[in-house]
């Protein structure tokens, strides 16, 4: 390793076509700012990394789309030529000034002797201003076809682990076409995965205090690299631990390697209760009946999860359950494509999963759909979407796990991805058609039908160069005259060779069961967000590969896992673990989840406009319907195009309504629920049995049982004693949490 101190760091400088490494004050530089040394600064070599380095180019400052006070500049450097011009040419040329350099308002404005919005950026005894005076010295200089070309960039030295509360140094060297290696670390810009386990700051790293894994990315014009590390502790659990852990399944196996490479051990199980309640509203999101619970309980045999893990997979509400979840991510505003395109829309997902399509297929026919609007309900995705830019954007999120919004207006600033990449992509929707009604919001009620076209291409934005159907990695499979691009890409999407697909499907399926992606966001694959498990997911995808993309044999084998059924309670190891899968993690049902929970705990069904009685929430093909409940729980706004906004967090409105809503209190009372059920039966313990195993799927314990018991001498209406346990229980988070 090599270390420096805070005043003196390590630079290089070129002299006669080789390196020769010296010491410099004030930052890494590059190229030597000393006008004796024959070097002559360039725009894109050295002025423009100190321009990203000192953040005058980034989102808050000049490089925001309308730029900062009439000074705009390229995002992050990624259009040399704007930038050049924005500086030299543009505002009369009063920010440069070859005259007289030191006046120039590129630098009185940086050094703060005029005002200026962004305060100091630069110091006169820096080595970044120095090169700036003698770039502006020499003639505004910019690259020529001889100059040397970046090639990349790489960290020195090569990752390794650090102990907890430990400090370390790297540097970052950019290769250049010609050979020459340049220490840029002083004009790199840093980015830390998870600054509470390793912070950054210009190449000084600074583990915390607790056991983990984090990621340190450099950006320098364009390139990134990055540096992966894992804080680790003194080892203070023995190997025998973990050797002797139960295990259910190989992915046991792969999280436990990890656990005990951290020094991290698992919770214990969870109880047969929790976990006959978690599997019930992660699989089918419904509760168990107070019929299955028992049943569940009285069943004696070893293999008993399992085989009841096979028995919640196969009943109905699966389909719904599902195709309610991907309705967020597909299902368009209807006041935009129309009540029965998103109608369309909605029967082909439920559809879908009560054939158990496999993932695979579920896409493909997504992607390729053809035809009217109101016979193929897929065709509606298009209908929404209608510009290959827009369809691009969803499409990389979805099934590619990859942010592509940014790289369709300039380069990735966390990717190698920059627009060619979006663009080419982009290309094969390029000959979609649509004749019939097209859009009319608020009233968008016509038939429309999607087609291919003979014609269609895309222009690269900024050179207006038709771009040719292009995949993000490998090579661009052929594609024959006359046929559907998008059969092109679908055909690579599920290929083996694409390294994507099957890793953001499974990660997908994974965090919706598990309370947490693999990778997470679960649409944010990047060098710079790392999975916290490679084996792990690199085995889910194989195995996803292997049962044909059948998600409920893939289910099956990650409820079937110890790790999926361990305890969400932690132990003094693993009480700061978040990342790991260590102890299962407890989150809040969704909108409609709760909707039918809180209709089944008061034996009252949630009545929705528009549709017949007794439709459950997980049913409702549209957003369009009246629900404060399902509001204050978060479900997607409707007014958004597309609606797809989810939240998982718990707020203070939510347990408002759950105190205080007029609805609840009505089906609490009403002369048909399940309270007044109840208060008809005797002897009591019996009927708080029965409130317990319909609300929270377990029996009261003894001292639950006596507490009651006790409350009911202070209330006489026997009645009413019985509605407010129930209000209590549903007010509670054992209710609203999936533990």
């Amino acid at each position: 390793m090599i270390k420096a101190s805070n005043n003196t760091t390590v630079g290089a400088c070129v002299c006669v076509g080789f390196l020769i490494f010296v010491s410099a004050t004030g930052g890494n530089r590059a190229f030597g700012a000393d006008p004796n040394s024959g070097y002559v600064p360039k725009f894109e070599l050295d002025i423009q990394p100190i321009l990203t380095a000192r953040g005058c180019n980034s989102g808050p400052c000049h490089g925001k789309s309308r730029g900062q006070n009439g000074f705009s500049l390229s995002l992050f450097g990624f259009d040399s030529n704007m930038d050049f011009d924005a500086l030299v040419k543009n505002a009369r040329g009063r920010r440069v000034s070859i005259a007289a350099p030191t006046d120039s308002l590129l630098l009185t404005k940086a050094t703060g002797k005029e005002p200026h919005g962004g305060g100091i950026r630069l110091k006169e005894e820096d080595e970044d201003y120095a090169t700036l005076i003698q770039w502006i010295k020499t003639g505004l200089q910019r690259t020529t076809a001889s100059d040397p070309t970046l090639a990349g960039i790489r960290f020195e030295p090569d990752p390794r682990n650090l102990s907890t509360n430990e400090d370390a140094e790297v540097r970052v060297l950019a290769t250049y076409s010609d050979g020459v290696e340049r220490d840029v670390t002083g004009v790199s810009s840093f980015q830390s995965s998870d600054p509470g386990i390793v912070s950054v700051k210009s190449g000084a790293l600074r583990s915390g205090p607790y056991a983990g894994e984090a990621t340190i990315m450099a950006r320098y014009m364009g390139r990134i690299a990055t540096w992966s590390t894992a804080v680790l502790k003194a080892k203070s659990i023995p190997a025998t631990a973990f050797d002797e852990l139960p295990r259910n399944n190989w992915i046991d196996d792969l999280v436990i390697d990890k656990l005990q490479s951290l020094d991290v051990m698992p919770s214990e199980l969870s109880t047969d209760t929790v976990f006959l309640r978690r599997l019930f509203l992660d699989a089918i999101g419904r509760l168990p009946t107070p019929d299955e619970v028992a049943e569940f309980l009285a069943d004696e045999r070893s293999d008993k999860r399992v085989r009841w893990i096979d028995r919640v997979l196969d009943q109905p509400e699966y389909a719904d359950f599902w195709a309610n979840k991907w309705a967020d991510l597909l299902r368009p505003n209807p006041y935009r494509v129309g009540i029965k395109a998103t109608y369309s829309l909605d029967h082909w997902l439920r559809q879908s999963f009560r054939k158990n399509l496999p993932h695979d297929q579920f896409v493909r026919e997504l992607l390729t759909a053809q035809g009217s609007t109101w016979r193929n309900g897929a065709t509606t995705f298009f209908r929404d979407r209608r510009e290959p830019d827009e369809i691009t954007t969803v499409v990389s999120q979805l099934f590619l796990g990859v942010r592509l919004e940014c790289a369709k207006c300039h380069q990735h600033p966390f990717e190698v991805y920059g627009q060619s990449d979006f663009y080419g992509l982009a290309s094969y929707f390029a000959k979609i058609g649509h004749k019939g009604v097209g859009l009319s919001p608020p009233i968008s009620g016509g038939e429309e039908i999607f087609f291919v076209k003979d014609k269609g291409e895309v222009k690269h934005p900024l050179t207006q160069q038709i771009l040719a159907p292009k995949p993000l990695t490998g090579p661009s499979p052929a594609i024959q005259d006359g046929t559907d691009p998008r059969i092109a890409l679908v055909d690579w999407l599920l290929s083996p060779e694409n390294p994507y697909f099957a890793k953001a499907a499974v990660n997908r399926l994974w965090a919706e069961v598990m309370g947490l992606g693999i990778v997470d966001p679960v649409d944010d694959f990047r060098a710079t967000n790392p999975p916290s498990n490679v084996p792990l997911l690199n085995r889910l995808a194989d195995h996803y590969r292997s049962v044909g993309f059948d998600n409920k044999q893939m289910l099956k084998v990650i409820f079937s896992s110890r790790t999926y059924q361990l305890s969400s309670l932690p132990n003094a190891s693993n009480a700061h673990d978040s990342r790991n899968f260590s102890r299962h993690q407890r989150r809040r049902m969704r909108a409609e989840v709760m909707s039918d929970a809180l209709s089944d705990a008061t034996g009252v069904p949630t009545t929705f406009s528009g549709v017949p009685y007794g439709t459950r929430a997980v049913q409702l093909w549209t957003y369009r319907v009246d629900s404060e409940l399902l509001d204050a729980f978060s479900r997607p706004d409707a007014n958004q195009d597309p609606p797809c906004e989810r939240t998982s967090d718990t707020t203070m409105s939510q347990s408002l309504h759950l105190m205080n809503s007029s609805q609840i209190q009505a089906r609490l009372t009403a002369e048909d629920s399940n309270c007044a059920k109840w208060a008809l039966d005797s002897p009591s313990e019996v009927v708080l049995r029965k409130i317990y195993f319909q609300i929270y799927s377990r029996a009261p314990s003894d001292d639950e049982i006596k507490t009651l018991l006790a409350e009911q001498k202070h209330q006489p209406d026997r009645r009413r004693w019985v509605e407010d346990i129930v209000w209590a229980m549903i007010n509670s988070p054992e209710f609203t949490f999936i533990d």
